[in-house]
């Protein structure tokens, strides 16, 4: 059900040739590219009919507008199932009290007297948010992307999910409700590229947007990446990803119940252990069997998940090879089950969440730790971060001296000037002492 891979004996690798033993999902972005490009070209020059003629022939169902009607999310709200909503509402309180804390404050900093640089943060106008729809519904997304925005005081916020043959061409109800439930009234349904280039573009239904955020499909990710320079992005999210670094004092039944909780997600998603403990790993082998056969999913998600090149029980001498094996895979969600979890976890350098202790699985973090599930995969991070409050805000240095501050520093701009083979930098200077360079 699921491959080994025994790196124990020969000291490990280092770098890329340690990251190329690891399982990895073949997630060709670049490919898809040609796939989205007239997409995104046709959206461009016929705005919102494009988007209705895509949806048409993507989705299946044909709409008279993108636009949905503010009584179709209101109404959502109504009929929405009150335990639905109460822990929907709790996911976003959660969400509030952690992303409230990462709000960026002004901060002057006084380089010499008389000049001063000011550090101040500043909320993007318009920000696009995409909450995907295709084997699942993901209401949990629409909290984890609209909360840090609005936290971070955005103030124009725009929705965009799939329509739904099944629900009249509305995206799925429960999405219609988070956005009910957030404040957010302005809801496309539009999906795939044709919902980026929307935002990137705009139509005469939707503004344009500085900003798109929230995972998708290889085509949204081919979107964002020939749109970004247009708009900003989060990130080019891929297929979804577990690592579980775990010992021998870890429960198998826990451990398998958490990579089976990753690869229902997609057959396309990672699910990978590593652990020193033989004995662990047998445990958790014999425990996938009876877990899988008791849930849903099963063939067209889990088991080729599981089966899959991107999902793997890696075998490690101790767990000093086993942090560097993880930190090589830099996985979207890390749990660390070992003795002393929180000390290990401590000394991780690249995840994109942290999961700590039996305690702490990553189904917690996907809807009620308060953290944020969006976050980066395919090993990208080890250099990117997951969502927050700081991916909507942008620092603006204001540079503020007055003329002794300038004079005291005249001489070294024009010799640096200079140096550069720039001399009107140093001119620009000049200029201002009658062309002669103050006297020190």
């Amino acid at each position: 059900m699921i491959s080994r891979i025994d790196l124990r004996g020969d000291a490990l690798p280092e770098g890329g040739a340690l990251r190329d033993l690891l399982p990895r999902a073949e997630f060709d972005v670049e490919a898809a590219l040609e796939t989205v490009r007239p997409i995104c070209e046709d959206v461009r020059h016929r705005g919102s009919a494009a988007v209705i003629d895509w949806g048409e022939k993507l989705d299946g169902v044909r709409l008279g507008s993108i636009r949905v009607p503010a009584d179709a999310i209101t109404g959502a709200l109504e009929q929405l199932d009150p335990a639905v909503r109460a822990a929907l509402e709790e996911s976003i309180r959660r969400a509030r009290l952690v992303h409230r804390e990462q709000r960026r404050t002004t901060h002057t900093t006084q380089v010499v007297p008389g000049g001063t640089v000011t550090e101040k943060w500043v909320p993007v106008e318009r920000v696009g948010l995409y909450v995907p729809g295709g084997r699942s519904v993901y209401p949990s997304s629409v909290v984890m992307n609209v909360v840090p925005a609005q936290e971070a005081g955005v103030e124009g916020v725009a929705v965009a999910s799939p329509p739904q043959k099944d629900f009249g061409g509305l995206p799925h109800p429960t999405i219609l409700a988070a956005c009910a439930l957030l404040g957010v009234d302005e809801v496309y349904a539009a999906g795939g590229s044709q919902a980026i280039a929307m935002f990137a573009y705009g139509t005469e239904d939707c503004l344009p947007v500085n900003l798109v955020t929230g995972p998708g499909n290889i085509y949204v990710a081919a979107a964002k990446r020939l749109l970004k320079g247009r708009i900003g992005i989060d990130a080019e999210a891929g297929p979804t990803e577990i690592a579980i670094l775990a010992d021998a004092t870890a429960d198998p039944v826990h451990v398998a119940a958490d990579l089976i909780s990753q690869a229902e997600h997609d057959p396309m998603a990672a699910a990978v252990l590593v652990t020193d403990s033989e004995e662990l790993a047998a445990a958790t082998e014999a425990e996938l069997k009876p877990q899988v056969a008791a849930t849903k999913h099963v063939t067209d998600r889990i088991e080729p998940a599981l089966a899959g090149r991107q999902s793997a029980i890696v075998l490690v001498n101790d767990m000093e090879d086993g942090l560097k094996v993880v930190d090589a895979y830099a996985a979207e969600h890390l749990e660390i089950q070992t003795a002393d979890a929180a000390a290990v976890a401590g000394r991780v350098r690249n995840a994109g969440a942290v999961f700590v202790g039996p305690w702490s699985p990553v189904s917690l973090g996907d809807y009620c730790a308060g953290s944020n599930h969006v976050l980066p995969t395919g090993g990208c991070a080890c250099h990117s971060s997951g969502l927050s409050v700081q991916s909507f805000l942008r620092g603006i240095h204001i540079v503020d001296y007055t003329r002794d501050a300038l004079a005291e520093v005249t001489h070294h701009v024009v010799t640096l000037a200079e140096a550069e083979d720039l001399p009107a930098h140093g001119a620009a200077l000049k200029a201002r002492f009658g062309w002669k360079v103050p006297q020190q």
